[in-house]
């Protein structure tokens, strides 16, 4: 499986990466830091595992499949989260979150 193959997945796993570490980020400045616990911890996995799609797919990973079918699972478990907030960020982010879910689950579709 070559980078090139899966290019689209691999740019909205990167930019899911981005706009969930922005979103941790902001939402710690946020009034009520503990009403978004839940959202920074789904921020926090959701970008590992975007990072961790990404990776296997610019590599070749046999399990890149599998990774992309986990990583569409948290994503659209983290754009379910952002989108009960009201914050740009996190609406921002809740729509990165289901583009990346989206490609994901399509590249895991693959055969």
């Amino acid at each position: 499986m070559s980078h090139q193959e899966h290019a689209q997945c691999v740019e909205a796993c990167d930019e899911c990466a981005a706009a969930c570490n922005h979103c941790a980020t902001a939402c710690l400045a946020e009034p009520d830091v503990k009403m978004m616990a839940p959202c920074i911890a789904l921020d926090i996995d959701c970008a590992a595992i975007c990072q961790l799609a990404s990776a296997a797919m610019a590599r070749g990973s046999s399990f890149a499949r599998d990774v992309c079918a986990l990583c569409a699972s948290i994503c659209e478990a983290c754009g379910q989260e952002c989108a009960k907030h009201s914050a740009d960020h996190c609406q921002a982010c809740a729509q990165m979150c289901r583009r990346c879910a989206e490609e994901c689950r399509r590249m895991s579709a693959t055969v």
